[in-house]
């Protein structure tokens, strides 16, 4: 082992060291023996084991550390601080900015775990108030985040959307705007993908010296059919060659290995056509079936699904109706209720549902029962003010270790509907998983069951549950369960919408906003919810302001 290679080793233990809160003595000790080494001109492997005490900044017990890893190649030590750190702390010590002591306050103080987590606290504007970061910091550190994320070979659809514009138009100067055509997990509208990946009606002799720029992006593969690349910015790019017309490239690079496999296994009715295809519906007309829209080519029963007619209309972002499950300045969130209420109104929508933290969210600044009250008098004034909006009281109400509800039942009474979330104590076995949601839902106040995994796309799976006890329970207690619009959430997960609609149990699509900029993730919900069967008649959040009223006067269950 080398010098470099044993510095890193011991720079890293006096870091998790700090982490962990250890004895500043023996944090210090290690991250100046770490220095030292690094420095050394000479090789430690091939120094008299007697001699290392001697060397400047090398104590008795740090000597020992290097004899340890000179002999083994690891350091027990070392081994003890990295189980005993989640995988996610560590990857922090990659952001910059970020050192122990502040890793510490949010590992320990914010019980984040996971980059992703942290990302996700700091949009939701959490950071802020603990001591030492501030807003700065806390902006600061969204974009260290994002800069790591980028280069992790995976990204939120809402990531590469942001990218895509760039990336289509830059395609479509090279080879014509009819010659581009964007597929694969993107066209699907996947919750998260490794490469954005298009079809070019050109061969790929042609294609290829078209990257050969002054700077290059790196070539990661090349196959007879597609050059795989990554950009700059980490970004994979997949470039598929086809001739013209594009249909038969584009249909067989949109699918899921699955539905690819199914749809082959179907009879074809029209060879001829099937052969000479000009458009993806006569690939569709070939075998007897409707066109069948990108985003639910995922699952073989698609194709059984679309044959029968009439399914309802897909749910749209303009069948958005009201903002259900928002926060404000009162809690976690940017805005106030009033700021809220007017970029609701700008977007025509008729109503809100606020729904800030209950009082054991203390990380979210959440409402103490006294506080509650006097939210509610700022409601009231603004709906005499904003009038026909509408404001509804509510809050997203932890649900504590034993499944019951923050806050007496006097207080929960005052809620026009009260969301349900579990925010703490996510490592939980699947049975206390489900026991601790079903009592929530069995709840008499509980109206609307709030991102039911808890989990975080690319960082937290979330805990484990039976999808379809929960569902029925649901269905058995009128409740409606959130589809989480944030990107990073996306939870209930689709796959389980149709489940869902078959107990007659509602949808809500809801932004989880913490801020006016938040109402635009609504769109990423619409986006995800488009994979399933949800029309706007099944989703609570695309209800006029009426039928809303209608439906929470049909739910009292006290």
């Amino acid at each position: 082992m080398d010098n470099a290679a044993i510095a890193e080793q011991l720079k890293l233990l006096s870091t998790l060291l700090d982490i962990h809160g250890a004895n500043p003595f023996s944090v210090k000790s290690y991250g100046a023996a770490a220095f030292a080494v690094d420095k050394l001109p000479y090789l430690l492997s091939q120094t008299p084991r007697e001699k290392l005490q001697t060397i400047r900044g090398i104590g008795k017990s740090v000597a020992k550390a290097i004899e340890e890893l000179l002999d083994t190649g690891k350091l027990i030590l070392l081994e003890e601080q990295i189980r005993q750190t989640p995988p996610g702390v560590i990857e922090m010590l990659q952001l910059k900015g970020l050192g122990p002591k502040k890793i510490h306050a949010i590992w320990k103080e914010m019980g984040i775990e996971s980059v992703g987590e942290l990302l996700y606290a700091c949009q939701e504007n959490r950071l802020a108030a603990f001591k030492g970061f501030g807003t700065k910091t806390q902006q600061s550190l969204i974009e260290s985040i994002q800069f790591f994320l980028q280069h992790q070979g995976q990204l939120l659809y809402a990531e590469a959307e942001a990218v895509y514009p760039a990336i289509v138009n830059y395609l479509q100067q090279l080879f014509g705007p009819s010659n581009v055509a964007v597929t694969g997990a993107y066209r699907r509208q996947a919750l998260t993908l490794e490469e954005l990946e298009f079809v070019v009606a050109e061969p790929l002799s042609t294609i290829k010296p078209k990257f050969n720029t002054a700077h290059p992006p790196t070539l990661l593969e090349e196959t007879d059919q597609s050059l795989l690349y990554e950009l700059k910015n980490g970004l994979r790019l997949r470039l598929y060659t086809a001739d013209q017309p594009i249909a038969h490239r584009l249909f067989w690079t949109s699918g899921s290995p699955e539905f690819l496999e199914a749809y082959e296994l179907l009879p074809t009715l029209d060879n001829n056509l099937l052969v000479n295809a000009h458009t993806e519906e006569d690939l569709f007309e070939a075998k007897g079936l409707p066109f069948i829209a990108p985003c639910k080519r995922e699952r073989a029963a698609a194709l059984q699904k679309e044959s029968r007619n009439p399914l309802p209309a897909p749910i749209e972002t303009s069948s958005i109706r009201g903002l259900i499950h928002a926060h404000s300045t009162w809690s976690d969130g940017s805005n106030s209720i009033e700021e809220m209420a007017k970029a609701c109104i700008e977007r025509g929508w008729e109503y809100m549902v606020i729904s800030d933290h209950s009082a054991s969210a203390t990380y979210a600044n959440g409402l103490q029962e006294e506080r509650v009250a006097a939210q509610h008098q700022e409601i009231a004034l603004l709906n005499a003010k904003l009038g026909p909006f509408k404001i509804f009281r509510s809050i997203e109400s932890d649900i504590l270790g034993d499944g019951n509800l923050d806050y007496r039942p006097e207080v929960l009474a005052s809620f026009d509907l009260v969301i349900a979330s579990i925010h703490s104590q996510l490592g939980m076995s699947e049975e206390k998983a489900n026991a601790r949601l079903i009592k929530a839902i069995e709840n008499p106040f509980t109206r609307i069951v709030g991102h039911p995994t808890g989990r975080l796309l690319l960082s937290r799976k979330g805990y484990p549950i039976d999808h379809q006890k929960i569902i029925d329970a649901c269905a058995a207690n009128g409740v409606v369960i959130e589809l989480n619009a944030h990107p990073r959430r996306l939870d209930l997960d689709w796959r389980w919408i149709d489940n869902a609609l078959e107990k007659e149990v509602l949808i809500s699509i809801n932004p989880d906003a913490h801020s006016t900029q938040g109402l635009e993730d609504v769109r990423y919900g619409v986006l995800a919810a488009q994979k399933s069967y949800l029309s706007a008649s099944h989703n609570l959040s695309s209800f006029s302001l009426d039928a809303f009223e209608l439906w929470l006067q049909s739910k009292k269950r006290y």
